[in-house]
């Protein structure tokens, strides 16, 4: 069974597209039969309803049940969710799981969210977000569990704890969401089998707007010239009338958003412009066609509230007011059907509801110059994308900018995106500088109030991405994580890139990260040249020009460490041993003399369980290092030795004790004994 990250549908194994919504299938099934992944529960319970059954005939609780478990069914399916199991009048799910989508935590609070708005039943509803095993092969449909772990005992016991027809939610995803929802505190709930209170937070509805989630907590760096790329082209749409298609491209948190937040603020301000923003959603969409019916419906003032009568007078008032033209009427029933209100009549083909569309914009941008904004397009369905490739090719003579957002996966789906158009401009955003994503660390850390530490450390790790220096700062600024911990918003964005992987492709990353960042084919097992190829084209891995093990054994680097680190912790436990295990093997095999791979090789055999050889090499390291006057870290591989050594083991652990001692007293001497050498120098120069 596949499910659709789409739309939440169940598909058979082997199938390339959704049978439900038509959307690609991500091949990513791996033959791990468990896998550790972080994972959002989410619980929803009947309150009162076991005692109310009691005195109701059978045909009665199964009438009010089926609608029940009906709707919270397909709520959460449409969210990208999958319902695990039903427990009496209790429903649990489970989001990043099978597949992380990057926004798991979201969805699961959207998710709560709409049940509530549409429940006539009263009800609990709890989410919760962390690690946990996950049976890759199991089938929710029948019966069998696909998450295991305390993210599920705790999700149960907030629900038991949350207000009628109210949502309790646990620490990982208040902060994952608390851009976007709006939360308010609560006592922390007493959980069964908790030493400590559990702290919770009651969801109340969303918070941002279109637009709105582009941080604005610091100045915008590192970005002047693409930011005056775009103003540049917005003054020769408007002085040229001259329609342009101007797509970001960038991974996940990179600032597509907020370069677009600062450039259609100067549009408005400084330049007296329109802007009008829509998105495209991986879950909930209601048209093929939704981010430019959120559009249409911002410019007239529609609501999804509006009943359909009152929401078509509405669209053609605007439509008329614009065009001003005998056609105007059925350019707002055209308008009406692509947008998903409209009722009665058919338009004879496609182009023709693209024609009213173009009309519509044209007449817009005639009344004031415009820019469309739309955002995460390599989530819209593809008459979406060719709806937008039509305004771009056959609006002419108006000011109108067409803005998109894009993630590289754009261009496997649509790979002659803007190819051909007569006004289109892509611009690539790059990670931040060091220099830069360190400012960027410093700013936010004094924003947050909060005195700014490890920022080198930090500005390497976060690895140029404002987004992820962001969610680093405020997760070190309130002490939610311990050191080397990743915030769940980061785990969450890159597990969702490994996961759309095909299955070899991932399959052969996750065995690579066992090796560390730089990798060999040998050491990952059954790897063909094409997979590697494969992930380097993706820009997940490097080829290196120059092999430490020789031509014979070529050598790759893992592009970026959160990658490597996202897909070793996807690995279960026995799944590394036995990797480490193989990996030690290689590298035993590969190098003639095992001095300089000693500590990989006594952290590899240490991983693999084997404890008698990771002395062994840990012991080497350091008299490696001891021999080239690297003290400190040969009291550290000493150490290391003496932390794997049998406690029986007195004559050996005798001899390691002694020569950490010796290299740790050396450790302090060693500064001295440079200041000590350079001070003569120094005198001879000084001047009389």
């Amino acid at each position: 069974m596949q499910i659709c990250p789409s739309c939440g549908n169940e598909n058979p194994p082997g199938a390339r597209f959704c049978n439900a919504c038509a959307a690609p299938l991500p091949r990513s099934a791996s033959a791990l039969a468990e896998e550790r992944k972080l994972v959002t529960v989410l619980f929803v319970d009947l309150v009162g309803f076991t005692a109310r059954s009691e005195q109701l005939d059978p045909e009665d609780v199964r009438a009010i049940q089926a609608p029940y478990f009906s709707r919270v069914r397909s709520v959460i399916e449409s969210f990208g969710g999958t319902v695990e199991k039903f427990i009496g009048d209790a429903v649990m799910a489970v989001f990043g799981a099978p597949i992380a989508h990057g926004d798991d935590p979201e969805r699961a609070v959207r998710a709560a969210l709409a049940i509530l708005d549409g429940m006539d039943l009263d009800v609990r509803i709890a989410v919760n977000t962390g690690e946990a095993l996950v049976s890759v092969s199991a089938n929710p449909a029948h019966g069998e569990g696909i998450v295991s772990g305390d993210v599920v005992n705790t999700a149960a016991r907030l629900q038991s704890a949350a207000p009628v027809n109210g949502i309790l939610v646990g620490q990982e995803t208040y902060h994952a969401t608390r851009n976007t929802i709006a939360y308010e505190e609560v006592e922390p709930v007493l959980a069964k089998g908790k030493q400590q209170p559990v702290p919770v937070w009651r969801a109340h509805g969303r918070r941002a707007d279109l637009g709105a989630g582009a941080s604005a907590a610091a100045p915008m760096l590192g970005r002047a010239s693409e930011l005056q790329t775009l103003l540049r082209t917005w003054e020769r749409v408007v002085a040229d009338r001259r329609p342009q298609l101007v797509t970001l491209f960038g991974p996940a948190g990179i600032g597509k958003s907020r370069l677009s937040s600062e450039f259609t603020k100067a549009v408005q301000q400084q330049r007296d412009g329109r802007v009008v923003w829509g998105r495209s959603l991986p879950y909930g969409e209601v048209t093929p066609y939704g981010s430019f019916a959120g559009q249409i419906k911002q410019m007239v003032g529609m609501f999804d509230t509006d009943e359909t009568d009152a929401a078509c007078a509405k669209l053609e008032r605007a439509v008329e007011s614009a065009l001003r033209a005998g056609d105007a009427r059925e350019v707002a029933a055209h308008l009406a059907m692509l947008i998903g209100v409209g009722r009665e009549g058919a338009a004879g083909d496609r182009q023709t509801l693209f024609y009213s569309a173009r009309r519509y914009v044209e007449a817009l941008a005639l009344e004031q110059p415009t820019v469309l904004v739309f955002e995460d397009i390599h989530l819209a369905a593809s008459s979406m994308l060719d709806l937008l490739e039509m305004l771009g090719s056959r609006v002419r003579d108006v000011p109108l900018l067409l803005l998109t957002q894009a993630r590289p996966e754009l261009l496997s789906s649509r790979p002659a995106w803007g190819g051909g158009l007569p006004a289109y401009t892509a611009v690539q955003l790059e990670p931040l500088g060091q220099e830069e994503a360190a400012e960027l660390a410093r700013r936010l850390f004094e924003t947050a109030g909060a005195q700014a530490q490890r920022i080198a450390e930090l500005a390497e790790t976060a690895e140029g991405n404002p987004l992820f220096v962001e969610e680093l700062v405020a997760s070190l600024a309130e002490g939610r994580v311990e050191s080397g911990q990743l915030p769940t918003s980061i785990r969450n964005i890159v597990a969702a890139r490994i996961d759309a992987l095909p299955a070899s492709e991932r399959d052969a990353l996750l065995d690579a990260s066992v090796a560390g960042k730089v990798f060999w084919p040998g050491a990952v097992g059954s790897v063909t040249a094409e997979t590697l190829d494969a992930l380097e084209g993706r820009d997940l891995i490097r080829r290196d020009p120059i092999s430490r093990l020789g031509a014979q054994h070529p050598q790759f680097t893992f592009k970026h460490q959160l990658i490597r680190e996202v897909a070793y912790a996807t690995l279960p436990r026995a799944r590394r041993r036995e990797r480490h295990e193989a990996i030690a093997v290689f590298l035993e095999e590969a190098v003639a003399e095992t001095g300089d791979v000693a500590p990989a090789l006594g952290s590899h055999w240490h991983e693999a369980g084997d404890l008698e050889r990771a002395a062994r090499y840990y012991v080497a390291a350091g008299d490696q290092a001891n021999r080239g006057w690297a003290k400190e870290q040969a009291a550290q591989y000493y150490q290391h030795a003496l932390g794997v050594i049998p406690e029986d083991d007195r004559e050996l652990r005798r001899e390691v004790a002694k020569r950490y001692a010796v290299a740790a007293q050396a450790s302090f001497h060693v500064p001295e004994m440079l200041a000590g050498r350079a001070a003569p120098r120094s005198a001879e120069n000084r001047p009389e």
